[in-house]
């Protein structure tokens, strides 16, 4: 049976042994809830060690596409460094045998190497001047904001919440909400601060509108429930009482979309392994479409089939929910990862590459989301009610997005099977 056939499947052994004497492939995964449990606090993420030395022995074949940033003292450049100081290696030595995880970050903008160096084509020195003034404000706004009803925190403590959950990320600044939803806990407060930071997300906007910027940026909403059909603009996933929705907030350069990271991606592959960009050395995502459609025609128009590799995408982030639109029910899907999956799985049936896309469960993490039950999936068919009751919230009967394989326990699942896989590839040469 092809991967690409696969349904929520969990025969691992089988995925290696697959892949284990294959050469051209090509995985391009996300980082937070994929390698890294998710957490309340980014400074507090950790990374293993032998995950890291694996990814780099997979040289080109590897790739992380990412909403969070390699650089700055909450990118993931920082998190190698600290797990690789306990074996004494500096910076330096980190670069120099390539254990920086290549790929892109900031959903798309930066693209860095291996070596740890990076590069953001594009990128104008106006945005990155409003970019830079972004942290200070969103920090001045929960200052002021929270310490009134109906959140009424401490005052002492303001500070220091808002140092922990405003993100100074350089190409896409973020208020992570995780740790202040966890404090308020309460549904409804929670919702309130979701709309207060929509707004505040949407008046940068309107800043940005009045310097000249009215075409520089978008807000970010993770997870969330799609794009709204009218205006493109992403909906917000508001709190509910199993799960709390939406709680990063980030303000993105547009074009920051991680679908049109798989081309930049793939076009650096085919650099790398054959000496020839097909989409051009300087390609990067703001040149690119930003629909699915056109993402896939480009990619139709310029690659060789005969060197497209299968490729593996991995997320955690993906959402299906019924809302309330008018008076109906409407289905609503979204999600970070759902559109860089999607087309992963396009570009599979495009050039018959049997392309995987496989769904890492982040609900274990200290942040609450829908999680895969694994045990209803089993006993289940997929034309039984109970098999997508075993999904609720993340796909469902309908879904475009077919999830071929899926990592219930997690991110240190994951790590084991790539590890795995990985050094079945160097057992077998």
């Amino acid at each position: 049976m092809a991967l690409s056939d696969w349904r929520l499947s969990v025969d691992y052994d089988a995925l290696i042994n697959r892949l284990i004497s294959e050469r051209d492939f090509l995985i391009i995964q996300d980082l937070d809830g994929v390698c890294m449990p998710l957490v309340n606090d980014p400074l507090t993420r950790v990374i293993d060690r032998a995950y890291v030395r694996a990814a780099a022995q997979l040289e080109e074949r590897f790739f992380v596409l990412t909403q969070g940033e390699h650089s700055g003292k909450r990118g993931v450049n920082a998190i190698i460094e600290r797990a690789f100081a306990v074996e004494g290696l500096s910076k330096k030595a980190i670069a120099e045998q390539g254990l920086f995880l290549p790929g892109l970050g900031a959903g798309g903008v930066q693209l860095q190497n291996r070596r740890g160096k990076s590069q953001q084509p594009g990128v104008r020195s106006e945005e990155l001047a409003f970019l830079f003034q972004v942290p200070v404000k969103a920090r001045y706004f929960l200052i002021n904001r929270l310490g009134n009803p109906p959140y009424s925190l401490a005052p002492a403590n303001l500070q220091l919440l808002a140092e922990s959950v405003v993100l100074d990320n350089r190409f896409s600044p973020t208020i992570n909400a995780n740790l202040l939803v966890a404090i308020l806990g309460s549904t409804s407060t929670c919702r309130q601060l979701q709309q207060d930071l929509q707004q505040f997300m949407e008046e940068l906007l309107r800043d940005a509108a009045r310097e000249g910027l009215d075409d520089s940026f978008f807000i970010h909403y993770a997870p969330n429930l799609g794009r709204d059909e009218q205006t493109g603009a992403e909906r917000i996933q508001f709190a509910e009482a199993r799960q709390w929705g939406t709680t990063d907030f980030q303000f993105m350069l547009k074009g920051a979309l991680k679908q049109a990271g798989v081309l930049v991606l793939l076009n650096q592959y085919y650099g790398q392994r054959y000496g020839e960009f097909p989409l051009g050395e300087d390609f990067n995502v703001r040149q690119a479409p930003r629909s699915l459609e056109g993402l896939l025609a480009l990619a139709a128009h310029h690659f060789d089939p005969e060197r497209m590799p299968r490729i593996i995408g991995v997320g955690d982030t993906i959402t299906s929910h019924i809302v309330d639109q008018n008076g109906e029910p409407q289905r609503l899907r979204g999600g970070s990862d759902r559109d860089f999956l999607q087309l992963i799985q396009q570009l599979g049936q495009h050039f018959g590459s049997d392309n995987l896309v496989a769904l890492v469960d982040s609900s274990a993490g200290e942040v609450s989301r829908p999680a895969v039950n694994m045990e209803a999936i089993q006993q289940h068919q997929p034309s039984d009610s109970e098999y997508w009751q075993a999904l609720e919230g993340l796909s469902d009967a309908d879904d475009p997005l077919q999830i071929n394989l899926v990592f219930p326990n997690g991110a240190q699942q994951y790590i084991q099977v790539f590890k795995q896989l990985v050094k079945g590839q160097a057992q077998n040469g």
